[in-house]
């Protein structure tokens, strides 16, 4: 970070935090995008630390937090330095696990990101991801038209008070039959006190974000979540 003041400065400020378990690839997504958020301005802190979290100076100069790390543990602090931080305007932005599977046992965090994964089936599975109805023009979604991935599909546990602006239909897995054909939220906004909170269930592997439909959701909902 520069000495220079986020009230005095037009430069926007992203603090990306990652870690947790590797199968999710933490280094080679987030640097994906901490790239991106480099090549269109931001000034980019990279943390492999959740003490970053404990940080309210780094915290209150910082526009939006990307963060990818799958499972772990969060202290109390943590969370609190978090929450208190995206309460007061600091967006969060996040994929796949590294937001909606982490910290499994800290329900304040998953109040925060609206969503918890719960199961996925055994092999990748081919799916539709879709605009919901009235949020085609979405400044997320807009000119994104139905699209498939091979990959993981999530069934997540979601909060009914999220905006759900693309979804799928859950596909039919041995495991859990009776769960075929329910609508499923895969990316989401919300509002967390003066903070904007964007999530997409999609991203397991570094070729999933590298699927057009997928990129462009993600860059766009970094800007859009950004303070």
């Amino acid at each position: 970070m520069t000495d220079q003041t986020h009230q005095g400065s037009t430069t926007k400020r992203a603090l990306v935090v990652r870690g947790g378990w590797d199968g999710h690839v933490p280094v080679p997504a987030s640097d994906r995008y901490a790239m991106a958020l480099k090549d269109d301005g931001y000034d980019v802190t990279v943390s492999d630390t959740l003490d970053s979290y404990l940080d309210a100076d780094l915290l209150a100069d910082t526009d939006l937090i990307v963060q990818c790390w799958t499972m772990g543990q969060i202290t109390g602090d943590q969370t609190t330095g978090l929450i208190r931080a995206v309460r007061a305007g600091t967006g969060f932005a996040g994929w796949h696990g590294g937001v909606i599977d982490a910290f499994r046992s800290e329900t304040r965090y998953q109040l925060m990101t609206g969503g918890q994964f719960v199961h996925h089936p055994r092999e990748f599975t081919t799916y539709t991801v879709r605009a919901t109805a009235g949020h085609a023009e979405h400044p997320i979604m807009a000119g994104i038209r139905p699209f498939t991935v091979t990959t993981e599909q999530y069934y997540l546990h979601m909060d009914p008070a999220v905006e759900a602006i693309a979804v799928t239909d859950y596909a039919e897995d041995p495991d859990a039959p009776e769960l075929a054909g329910v609508v499923m939220p895969v990316t989401w906004t919300r509002q967390w006190g003066a903070g904007r909170v964007f999530v997409t269930a999609v991203g397991h592997r570094v070729a999933d974000l590298e699927v057009p439909e997928v990129d462009q959701m993600i860059r766009r909902g970094m800007a859009w979540a950004t303070r």
